[in-house]
């Protein structure tokens, strides 16, 4: 079998490109392992200026985030739980809260 000829429609690559010592797949893995492509939209995009921006606060918020959930549960475990009831008592038969004597004079 012949090589097959090379036509003018196939080539798009330019002739100053040269690829002699590539290898194929060469990062392949390491790309794999360390990206995470993230879309914005668009109106999200437009306060940011770079990745770097968008990083510094992602980390920031995160930094945020873990210290609010790590202050709570500091405070859950040293604060004394109360000891009143969940549901107010009732308040007997008279249907309403007592007034002291300058209430019931207003009428």
């Amino acid at each position: 079998m012949s090589p097959r000829p090379k036509t003018k429609i196939d080539d798009d690559m330019l002739p100053e490109y040269d690829f002699t010592g590539a290898v194929r797949g060469k990062y392949y893995e390491r790309y794999r392992q360390g990206t995470n492509v993230v879309l914005l939209d668009a109106d999200v995009a437009e306060a940011f200026r770079d990745s770097a921006s968008v990083n510094d606060a992602l980390r920031l918020l995160v930094s945020v985030a873990e210290a609010k959930v790590s202050r709570r549960r500091g405070e859950a475990a040293t604060r004394p739980r109360p000891n009143k009831p969940l549901q107010p008592v009732s308040r007997g038969k008279s249907g309403g809260c007592r007034r002291g004597p300058a209430s019931a004079a207003r009428g």
